[in-house]
């Protein structure tokens, strides 16, 4: 189905668009249990009815919360260097951590192995990735092998000059773990190793676990069938920026679709489910208690999950497919009816909430701005460099465009070329 014509002009014209990304923004880095998020969360509750004309199902999320009180970091001369406790942290001692630094570079796999018997009772220092690039190695695999060789710490060092970098270390509520947190690379040439051996370094890190609960926000718009689409972008962020790119962009995005797509639903053969998600940061919790809550006949309906994270941010809009062959192709001619174009790559990426609909298989892919592109805006995200101004909104209006095209195509598909989507590698 080529998109309706009318769509793209709506769309480009839309004022809410550029007002609800700013005003998403204004809200701060919205992590997850803070004011910040919970404000976030009811001002996208009234903003999803609105688009939607449809009232907004709050469904509780209970996780494991975790708030941090303080984080520092001394080199041996007592001097203080800037650092971010990456959420989930694991509290150091009361009067902080001291311990040598062993510096692994990138932190491959070959790299962790290689200095294996020199790791355990050490903090160990990694480079964070460029997440949107084949073949990175994500920061939760470092902390984790770093967990498992018997590192006392974690260090990860930012990619951009005087810049750290935040995160999750991927650590569960009750699971072992070890203090962690973000630094600049200026750091990183501070924290070198000598003829007289390893630097180091006094870490220290206050944080609280507490019970929290956040919620995910459901909109449905109903079809001609019980089958639907879920159109998904999380809330949450982190504390050290706007969380700009990711997500406010995604969150915008998905408000404009369904504001241009919500008086053709009722005719198309499958309807919209519109979903936000909090604690995404946090492991994809929010969606993996969505998706672990649903029956077996609900989880039959969604014919497809749409995942926007970080759809800005870079000039080329790329489809992580989740090792759906069958998807790759139905995005494929969809995106070519509608003269648009879309990069497609395959193999699962547990990288944000369209992970765990794939996982319980539910055909689903994320759609993210400048992928394997060094050098565009979204080398920023997990930084404080995360802001508004490294989005245009020229960006946002292609997102929107190309992913109201791809809604549409998939709630009118036949259910014969539907089936075929469920087709893997």
């Amino acid at each position: 189905m080529r998109l309706p014509p009318d769509l793209p002009g709506t769309i480009a014209t839309d004022p809410l668009l550029p007002e609800e990304f700013a005003a998403i923004c204004d809200f701060g880095g919205r992590l997850a249990g803070t004011e910040s998020e919970r404000r976030a969360m009811a001002y996208v509750a009234d903003r999803g009815s609105l688009a939607s004309s449809a009232p907004c199902v709050k469904v509780p999320v209970s996780y494991g919360g975790w708030r941090a009180r303080k984080a520092e970091l001394r080199l041996s001369d007592g001097t203080s260097v800037p650092c971010h406790p990456l959420v989930r942290s694991m509290p150091t001692p009361a009067d902080g951590l001291t311990a040598e630094v062993i510096d692994l570079g990138r932190g491959t796999p070959e790299e962790f192995e290689a200095h294996r018997l020199e790791i355990a009772g050490r903090i160990v220092l990694v480079r964070h990735e460029l997440m949107f690039v084949a073949g990175t190695i994500h920061r939760r695999r470092k902390y984790n092998m770093a967990l498992e060789a018997g590192a006392l710490g974690f260090l990860i060092a930012g990619p951009m000059a005087g810049e750290l970098v935040a995160g999750s270390s991927g650590r569960n509520e009750g699971d072992a773990g070890i203090p962690a947190a973000g630094i600049t690379p200026e750091t990183v040439s501070l924290l070198a190793r000598t003829a007289a051996g390893w630097p180091r370094v006094k870490l220290v890190v206050a944080a609280e676990e507490y019970p929290a609960q956040t919620s995910t926000l459901l909109f449905d718009l109903p079809g001609q069938t019980g089958e639907v689409v879920v159109l998904s972008a999380h809330v949450d962020g982190h504390d050290v920026n706007e969380s700009a790119m990711d997500n406010a962009s995604g969150v915008a995005t998905a408000l404009a679709v369904i504001r241009a797509v919500a008086p053709h639903v009722h005719s198309w053969r499958r309807g919209v489910r519109l979903a936000f998600f909090s604690a995404e940061e946090w492991a994809l919790t929010g969606s993996a208690r969505y998706v672990a809550g649903l029956s077996d006949d609900e989880r039959k309906r969604i014919a497809l999950n749409i995942n926007l994270d970080t759809v800005a941010g870079g000039k080329r809009l790329t489809a992580l497919t989740s090792g759906f062959a069958g998807v790759e192709s139905f995005l494929l001619h969809a995106t070519e009816a509608n003269g648009q174009k879309l990069r497609c790559v395959r193999p699962l990426q547990t990288n944000s909430d369209h992970a765990n609909f794939a996982l319980a298989g539910i055909p689903a892919f994320r759609l993210v701005a400048g992928y394997d592109d060094p050098d565009a805006n979204v080398r920023f995200v997990l930084t404080p460099g995360d802001r508004r101004d490294k989005v245009a909104l020229t960006e946002l209006v292609a997102a929107a465009q190309l992913t109201a095209g791809l809604l549409a195509a998939a709630c009118n598909a036949s259910f014969p070329e539907a089936a075929q989507w469920r087709r893997q590698a």
